[in-house]
């Protein structure tokens, strides 16, 4: 049945077009944004595992940046135990030098002095974003040092932050408030030679005037200085050695992992970007496919709706 009030085939042609056209909006779209999921409503699953893996993309961004951080304290730290480590085996030397007959021991002295004052500007020198872990003025301990390391999400969506700890009590180098807790203002207690017994004796390294001094007798000689004497210092000065021996390893230790943990955040943040780009990136070969093809079905759509319009004008024929 032909009818002028209803064209049953231009509804069905304009229903065609109308739907020819949001897929090519569609189409469009994907191709000026490079993503097929671009809002919520192109596909509400993936468009929000890619919000909230985004999202934690950017806190791994800034865990690069605090890894980043902690890696030059550490790295600052270490350079600085380091070199008074080899200062320090500098001190042992002249003690071992002073030992033989014959060397005049004053002479030996004021090079330990300045050795000591170099350890005193080592330690003073080791700061990084006003942190020192080798010098302490403060009345307080220097603590363990907690450092950004990772962040996470847990299988039911919890979010966690989880950091790199150093104890930076046992860097310590010198503490002007309590020489008990500096490696070099401690006293070490030894056991030394006495004649032909032995006697304990205690030394300490770096007089720092602290309120609360360490017990002992700093390592300093003169042309009065006994060879038991001198021996107890070089055991003492040894045993120090081993002590900064210890931090350094163990910063060196946290320093590696620092390091690890810095590629393994950058290793997973470029995972998360492929796994995001799989979920709602373009395919632009596809995209460029199906442009060209909805773009012939649109032009075909028009032509179909010319047709079926024209209908109606074929009736009027009749009529005249």
């Amino acid at each position: 049945m032909s009818s002028i009030m209803t064209n049953s085939s231009a509804l069905a042609a304009l229903a065609t077009l109308r739907s020819i056209d949001q897929n090519l909006e569609r189409t469009q779209s994907a191709i000026s944004s490079g993503y097929r999921v671009d809002t919520a409503k192109d596909n509400a699953a993936y468009w929000s595992i890619a919000t909230t893996m985004r999202s934690d993309n950017k806190a791994l961004s800034t865990v690069q940046d605090a890894l980043g951080l902690a890696s030059a304290k550490t790295d600052t730290a270490y350079s600085g135990l380091n070199t008074a480590i080899n200062i320090v085996s500098e001190i042992k030397a002249k003690l071992v030098a002073a030992r033989e007959p014959g060397v005049d021991r004053d002479k030996v002295n004021k090079e330990l002095a300045e050795l000591k004052n170099q350890l005193t500007s080592v330690s003073q020198s080791a700061s990084f974003s006003g942190e020192n872990w080798l010098y302490n003025d403060s009345t307080a301990a220097v603590g363990t040092k907690e450092m950004v390391g990772s962040f996470t999400r847990g299988s039911n969506g919890s979010v966690s932050v989880q950091t790199v700890d150093f104890d930076a009590s046992k860097s310590v180098l010198v503490d002007t408030k309590n020489a008990n807790r500096g490696l070099l203002t401690v006293g070490v207690t030894v056991t030394q030679p006495s004649g032909t017994t032995t006697t304990t004796a205690t030394y300490y390294l770096i007089n720092p005037n602290a309120t609360t001094t360490a017990t002992g007798t700093e390592v300093k000689i003169s042309s009065a200085t006994t060879d038991d004497s001198l021996e107890g210092m070089i055991m003492a000065v040894d045993s120090t050695l081993k002590s900064m021996t210890d931090a350094a390893a163990t910063l060196g230790a946290v320093n590696s992992r620092i390091d690890l943990q810095n590629n393994f955040v950058k290793s997973l943040s470029d995972v998360i970007d492929k796994g995001v780009g799989r979920l709602v990136d373009a395919d632009m070969n596809e995209e460029s496919t199906r442009l060209k093809a909805l773009q012939t079905q649109q032009q075909l759509g028009i032509q179909a709706l010319s047709i079926a319009n024209s209908n109606s004008q074929n009736i009027l024929a009749l009529f005249r």
